[in-house]
């Protein structure tokens, strides 16, 4: 059974890049636009196991690291690692998401083998 990932970028064609590039390793693939869709779908799921999450930083409604806060307090996925994949350096926000439990820091633009690698390191079994 294919272990799965939610996106959760605010650009369409993000979602669509790392959706791609993480089917063709084989995994499945969850979306949404923006930290409080991305909350919706989870609890929508009703505890069906979630292996990873990889999240912008910057979005509407609710930005990566309220995303991350926020799913800490949920039981069914508060040890789920998350990645944040976006275009933000600055070592306070680094250092900010960590705090917050973000297990890895990718920038944008990136390549499919760095977000591979990231992935095979932090998938939940």
């Amino acid at each position: 059974m294919a272990k799965t990932i939610m996106i959760v970028d605010d650009s369409a064609t993000i979602r669509h890049r790392v959706a791609g590039t993480l089917r063709q390793a084989g995994y499945e693939v969850l979306e949404g636009c923006d930290g409080q869709d991305a909350l919706e779908r989870l609890d929508a799921l009703d505890g069906q196991k979630i292996h990873l999450i990889v999240s912008d930083l910057n979005m509407p409604r609710l930005d990566g690291i309220g995303l991350l806060k926020a799913v800490r307090t949920l039981a069914h996925y508060r040890f789920t690692p998350v990645i944040m994949l976006t275009t933000v350096s600055e070592e306070d926000k680094q250092r900010e998401g960590r705090e917050a439990g973000a297990r890895a820091w990718l920038l944008k633009p990136f390549d499919g083998t760095s977000l591979l690698n990231a992935v095979h390191q932090l998938v939940l079994p």
